[in-house]
């Protein structure tokens, strides 16, 4: 038996059992949580032998205080084969109590749960939303699927669309408030990726906001139409120049739809492929220290083969990587595709702003409701210098999208 393994630690007699901000450690379960392996952190700070946990459920360690909503949301995650992040409140064999960030992936038939110690503000305000979830669970006898809900309720008041997104939001929170407590500069990544993230949201708005703004300056030239015709000979020109206009600004909102948000696009999976591959920048760096303690540690560990256990932590590192890599490169792919239609959008723009320019020369010609004519020209020239500007942010946005992910 190793030093580390016979030392003796002093463990308070209540309270929160000794776990170090830079401590890292995980666990690997079966499909059903049954715990198959995990590193000396896990044991210690469980305070469990290795024979009482190898083969037990994980709920084996779970705190009283939890509130089952919060598992209801963890298993419907993972269940799908997705990235779980949550903070849990566990407790030791002694009684006494640690919290985690938990990171949960899929890792071969089962889970691996890597922890990391929190200390964010995120983390304060959590302690009081699971305080308020676990009496609204007590008192009314709530099942987890509501509970889960009350859970979605609280997120959806502080921003959050989705559980998805709080859980990424805290996870950065923590690796960041974590990376600058121990004095280290290993989140850079993470601080990238996040303004990615952020232009990746905006560029959805602004585009979603582009499609609207065509379709609400597709009234004007039939309203210029409806005026003209009362004021000028069947077929006149400011007539067939709006109709012309219509005709251009309809062709270029339907190009634009189909060629940007159509169903060839990645538009759709823009934000979701630049959050999986934050997600999964955050747990390759988990991993990696998990991976860097396990070197640290005896070869065999009570029946647990560490050199299994790091090839297994490897292969899950270098499969995580490639799969954010892929989600990349369809998001710099997606951004430059963005950005050549901006580039044909601001070409066809010149032959829109000529038709409006010829419009308003005839209007000019006509005695009466001239003025009213010139008004809705120039409605239709505000809405053209909207659509400039939407169009200069998205490739804007593109252009920033593309030199983060450089």
């Amino acid at each position: 038996m190793s030093y580390v393994d016979r030392r003796i630690e002093q463990r308070p007699k209540s309270g929160e059992a000794p776990f170090a901000l830079n401590e890292v450690f995980f666990s690997r379960t079966d499909g059903q949580g049954t715990i198959r392996a995990g590193n000396y952190v896990f044991k210690r700070v469980s305070n469990y032998s290795w024979e009482e946990l190898l083969g037990a459920p994980h709920s084996v360690i779970r705190h009283p205080d939890m509130p089952r909503g919060v598992f209801h949301i963890f298993w419907e995650t993972i269940k799908q084969g997705k990235i779980m992040g949550a903070y849990v409140k566990n407790r030791a064999k002694d009684g006494l109590h640690y919290w985690v960030y938990a990171v949960i992936v899929p890792c071969g038939d089962g889970y691996l749960s890597a922890r990391i110690k929190p200390s964010s503000k995120v983390f304060s305000e959590i302690q009081r939303d699971y305080a308020e979830l676990l009496k609204a669970e007590q008192e009314y006898s709530l099942q987890p699927e509501d509970s889960a809900a009350n859970m979605l309720e609280i997120l959806n008041a502080k921003g959050f669309a989705s559980y998805e997104e709080f859980a990424l939001h805290a996870l950065c929170e923590e690796l960041l408030a974590r990376s600058e407590a121990l004095g280290n500069n290993s989140c850079l990544n993470i601080d990238n990726l996040r303004k990615m993230l952020t232009n990746a949201n905006t560029l959805v708005e602004e585009t979603e906001g582009l499609v609207q703004d065509f379709e609400a300056m597709n009234t004007i030239p039939h309203n210029l139409r409806v005026i003209a015709s009362r004021i000028e000979p069947s077929g006149g020109p400011v007539t067939v120049l709006s109709q012309n206009y219509g005709a251009m600004s309809r062709e270029m909102s339907d190009w634009f739809s189909a060629h940007v948000m159509g169903k060839n696009s990645n538009f759709a999976a823009l934000q979701d492929s630049v959050h999986n591959s934050l997600f999964v920048e955050c747990m390759v760096q988990m991993l990696t220290e998990c991976n860097d303690q396990l070197q640290k540690e005896r070869r065999d560990l009570d029946g647990i083969d560490m050199s299994t256990e790091r090839d297994i932590l490897a292969e899950l590192v270098k499969t995580q990587v490639k799969d954010a890599e892929a989600g990349m490169q369809k998001v710099d792919s997606e951004a430059e595709r963005i950005l050549r239609a901006c580039q044909v959008m601001h070409r066809h723009f010149l032959g829109l702003s000529s038709t409006r320019v010829l419009c308003k020369i005839e209007s000019a010609r006509l005695p009466e409701s001239g003025e009213t004519l010139s008004d809705i020209i120039d409605q239709l020239g505000n809405f053209q210098e909207r659509i400039s500007q939407r169009l200069e942010r998205i490739a804007n946005l593109s252009t920033d999208i593309r030199a983060v992910e450089d």
